[in-house]
Formats: structure tokens, C-alpha cells, sequence
């Protein structure tokens, strides 16, 4: 607001919600500013019920329709709650606590409140953990890429490579990207490991293509490292500094990354199109039901999200899913590659109606880069002139 409107009319906005707030408590409660645009309430109430009260005359209160400057405007608000002494003992406690459950509440849509939670405190606080280890992990080089093998459906050929972060830390263990990839999305770490993820992929990619193993690397791509204003440079930058061809790179983008700014969107992947880097549509199915997307950006390929090929072929409903997906893909002339095949069964299924390509468990793992390699010159060896992975038995 205060951007786009001055900061006169920002201000005129808080003092009016500020009345409001003062007009919603009763004689002998405090409400106070403590910074931005947010507000603190100190109400006497006996229990739980009296401050859930408390919380909905609040948010009642702001969400009226305000008027400053001839210009209307509807605010929303998130309260959080917390209750002395269960919560806290003092001041700084009870904010923390209050800080925490707002925050919550915020994350669960506007106009809610929650109270404070021990166990949402233990989480946060095992969040900032996994946060900390995580910059230090960086720095540190703690962080490594395996690549699971991409497989042609028909010559059992190895097509193509995902690059996955994996890290051990030396007091956690092995830390799974479920644990710590969604804290780097929420702190924003994520744009440091996807650029250190992007440097070691391409990297790599420019490795095997000197050895005369040219294997197309995948690449994730977050919703907020895509949005980087300097994102296409970077990924220009890498490409250049290992003289490799865009045709060796794939980012691998979600469909909430596409719908997110259009327009936008589509001027970035036109960019990355015309550098000859790949690009996919990762978790297909999962996210916008809008396929309008698909006809106007040049992506190249889909990928079947795991969670429908799992109940393949036996479940009517994913199989018919999966079938709708690669009629879709043919249609539009675009590649499909279904991930999470673990079962012969579901790569006879794919294998029948027409997907192009999958990776999973049933052929490999995600590998390390050496034991990749070793794969590829093995199956080299016995297949011919294109690299060849045979099904792994027992």
C-alpha cells in the first residue's frame, strides 16, 4: 500500500484500524503498534474462550470496509493467541508465543487466529535447526547430486539423467530433501542450493560430455529461484562457463511456477527455449487444473507424478489418469515420462499405451555420479553404440 498509494494514505489505514482495534477491547486492556502493520492486544480474560472472543471482535472489527481519500478498502487480519501464565511468564515470552501462533494463522489464510502451540514452538525451532544446518551445509560442501537414470520405454536405453540433492549431516545423519527442501522454500534458502544445484548438474553434464557420454541433465527449479530477476543470466552463465550445449540442460518446472505470472512466464521460457535448454513440466496433474498453459509455453515434456503411476495398472482411476496424461502429451507433441515405476507391471502398463519414458526404482536408484558413469560405460559396452540399462534382478 504504502508503495503503490504513498505513505500518508499507509499510515491514515493503521490509525483508522488502530481505533478500531481500541473501540473492540474493553476499558483497562491495552493495544499497542509494535511495528509495521502489526498490532498487539493485552485483554483480561479468564480462559481460552474469553481470548478466542477477544480474537474474533478483533478481526471482525478490521475487516470492515474503510474509506481514506475518496479510496475504499477491505482489510483482513491473522491474530495469534497466547495465554498468561500457561504461555509464558513475561512480556517477551507471551510475544514470542503470540508472534508464533499469528504466524500460523497467517499460513492457514487470512482472517483466522490460532492459539499458541508447545508443539508448533518445537517445530519452529527444529525449522531454525534445519535452517542453520542447511547454510552451513553450503558452505561447508556437505551437499552432493545423485542422478536417477531416465529410461526409454521401448530400447531400455538411458535417455536422460535427474539430478537430486542429497545431504548427510554429521550430527543428523542422512537428511531427506522432504525434511529440508519446504524449510528452504519458507526461509528462502532455496534460491542459494537451487544455483549451487544448477552450477554442479551442468557441471557434471559438461563432464560425461567430454568423456563422450553427452547425457541430457534434469534440473529442478523452485517457484522463487524461476522468479529471480537474473535467473535466465545465471542459467546463460553456467551454460557458457562449461561450453555446454542447452540441449544437454532440462529444468523441470511445476505448474504453479507457469500460472503464477503468465505472461511473465512465458517470456522467461522463451528466453531459456531460445538458449536450447529443455524444459518440462515436473508433478503433472498434481497442481492448476488449467491446461491452457500447455499450448501457449514451449515445454517439451511431462512428467507423470508418482502418485498415479504407484496405483497402476490395478486402480481404474490412476490408470485412466496416466492414459489421459500421455494422450494429452501425444496430442500436443510433447514427450511423457512417468517417475516412481517400481513394478514391472507398471512399466508394461506405460509401455502399452504409449509412454515415452520412465525412471524409478524397477531399473535404479538415484546414483552417485561415478557409479552413474560406471552404468553408462557398462551398458555401453554390451549394448552398442547408445548406453543400455538392464533390469536389476532380486
Amino acid at each position: 500500500m504504502n508503495d503503490s498509494l504513498g505513505h500518508g494514505v499507509g499510515d491514515r489505514v493503521l490509525q483508522d484500524c488502530a481505533e478500531r482495534l481500541k473501540g473492540c477491547v474493553r476499558q483497562g486492556d491495552l493495544v499497542a503498534r509494535v511495528g509495521g502493520d502489526q498490532f498487539a492486544l493485552l485483554v483480561h480474560e479468564s480462559d481460552g474462550r474469553g481470548a478466542e472472543a477477544a480474537a474474533r471482535r478483533a478481526l471482525d472489527a478490521i475487516s470492515v470496509p474503510c474509506a481514506v481519500d475518496g479510496l475504499q478498502f477491505t482489510l483482513t487480519g491473522s491474530v495469534g493467541i497466547a495465554l498468561f501464565p500457561a504461555d509464558g511468564s513475561d512480556g517477551d515470552m507471551l510475544m514470542r508465543h503470540a508472534e508464533s501462533a499469528m504466524k500460523r494463522a497467517k499460513q492457514s489464510g487470512r482472517s483466522g487466529f490460532r492459539f499458541h502451540q508447545p508443539q508448533a514452538d518445537a517445530d519452529l525451532r527444529q525449522r531454525m535447526r534445519l535452517d542453520h544446518a542447511m547454510r552451513q551445509a553450503l558452505a561447508s560442501h556437505r551437499f552432493r547430486l545423485h542422478y536417477q537414470p531416465q529410461i526409454d520405454l521401448v530400447s531400455g536405453r538411458i535417455i536422460g539423467a535427474e539430478a537430486l540433492i542429497r545431504w548427510r549431516d554429521p550430527e543428523m545423519g542422512e537428511v531427506s530433501p522432504a525434511q529440508f527442501i519446504p524449510v528452504a522454500e519458507e526461509s528462502g534458502f532455496i534460491i542459494a542450493i537451487g544455483d549451487w544445484v544448477l552450477g554442479q548438474a551442468v557441471s557434471q553434464a559438461a563432464r560425461w560430455r567430454d568423456g563422450g557420454m553427452p547425457v541430457p541433465v534434469s534440473v529442478n527449479v523452485s517457484a522463487l529461484q524461476f522468479q529471480q530477476a537474473d535467473f535466465n543470466q545465471r542459467v546463460a552463465e553456467v551454460l557458457a562457463e562449461h561450453q555446454l550445449p542447452g540441449a544437454l540442460l532440462e529444468l523441470e518446472l511445476t505448474e504453479s511456477i507457469l500460472v503464477h505470472d503468465a505472461d511473465e512466464a512465458l517470456a522467461r521460457l522463451s528466453q531459456l527455449s531460445q538458449l536450447g535448454v529443455r524444459l518440462a513440466i515436473d508433478d503433472f496433474g498434481t497442481g492448476y487444473s488449467s491446461l491452457a498453459y500447455l499450448k501457449r509455453f514451449p515445454i517439451e515434456r511431462l512428467k507423470i507424478d508418482r502418485s498415479f503411476v504407484k496405483g497402476v495398472p490395478a486402480d481404474d482411476s490412476d490408470a485412466a489418469i496416466v492414459r489421459a496424461i500421455v494422450q494429452l502429451a501425444k496430442a500436443l507433441d510433447m514427450k511423457v515420462i512417468a517417475e516412481g515405476v517400481e513394478t514391472e507391471g507398471q512399466r508394461a502398463f506405460l509401455l502399452d499405451i504409449g509412454c515415452d519414458e520412465f525412471q524409478g526404482f524397477l531399473y535404479a536408484p538415484a546414483l552417485d555420479a561415478l557409479s552413474f558413469e560406471e552404468r553408462m560405460r557398462g551398458a555401453t559396452a554390451r549394448g552398442g553404440q547408445r548406453p543400455r540399462l538392464s533390469l536389476i534382478k532380486g
